[in-house]
């Protein structure tokens, strides 16, 4: 099915795409989105959803199965608290991609803004995975408590892969650097440690459907170098929240 959504509002579009889902529907088409909020949010049937054009803020919010692929950019908060599905999007997004997503991918073919993958946490069950083509902004990885953030760098006019911060309060997961990062722009809380064999094939695993979806070369994508960061402690501010027992 598709929709026009041209002059509509995002409660219209998104009315519409929840009534998709109680129909069984598995696949719909938005022309001409231009910043309409929230799609996608809280659908959890598998259904996939082609956008062409830019959606606003919170795309695939709260998503539970669907499957996003924008053709163009995307705003702020794509991802936002996402627990599963997929989300492609052919361009560039913006601030606080996958902000507490607990499951799912975030494929992002080009560059992000600011405080990317801030609160990503995982379960036992599941873990998120965001994979970034270009670069990020200051504060990539915030507080990050779990899932994997992988940084790519293709983009030929690239002089950093990261913004400053990088890694501030992060207590768990793992982030991956496609080359090097200069240490001062470290948060404290993190450290650069070796590549194993494990983590070579947890690249691989991860990056197969990252470079078919945007018809990447795999072999190339790996043969550089990689940073692996990892937190320094699972409680890095323990100390601000918690007294001596002994002195309660």
């Amino acid at each position: 099915m598709e929709l026009d959504v041209n002059g509509l509002s995002y409660r219209e579009v998104n009315d519409w795409l929840r009534q998709c889902e109680r129909n069984g529907v598995q696949h719909v088409i938005l022309r001409n989105v231009q910043g309409q909020r929230y799609i996608g949010t809280g659908l959890s049937n598998g259904m996939r959803i082609d956008i062409e054009g830019t959606p606003g803020n919170d795309l695939g919010a709260f998503m539970d199965g669907c499957s996003i692929n924008v053709y163009g950019n995307a705003q702020d908060a794509v991802g936002n608290t996402m627990n599963a599905g997929r989300i492609v999007v052919h361009g560039r997004a913006g601030d606080l991609v996958g902000h507490s997503a607990r499951g799912g991918e975030i494929f992002i073919r080009s560059d992000v803004g600011y405080r990317v993958g801030i609160h990503m946490k995982a379960s036992v069950e599941k873990a998120p995975l965001l994979i970034i083509g270009g670069m990020a902004r200051d504060f990539l990885g915030e507080y990050m408590a779990g899932g994997t953030l992988i940084v790519l760098g293709l983009e030929s006019r690239m002089i950093s892969l990261t913004g400053n911060y990088l890694g501030t309060g992060m207590h768990g997961g793992v982030i991956y650097l496609r080359g090097r990062v200069e240490p001062y722009k470290l948060g404290r809380e993190v450290s650069i440690q070796p590549m194993t064999e494990e983590d070579w094939a947890r690249l691989r695993r991860y990056l197969t459907p990252y470079c078919t979806e945007f018809a990447l070369d795999l072999e190339e994508v790996l043969a550089a170098e990689f940073t692996k960061l990892l937190p320094l402690t699972s409680r890095p501010y323990g100390r601000l929240y918690a007294g001596n027992v002994g002195e309660l």
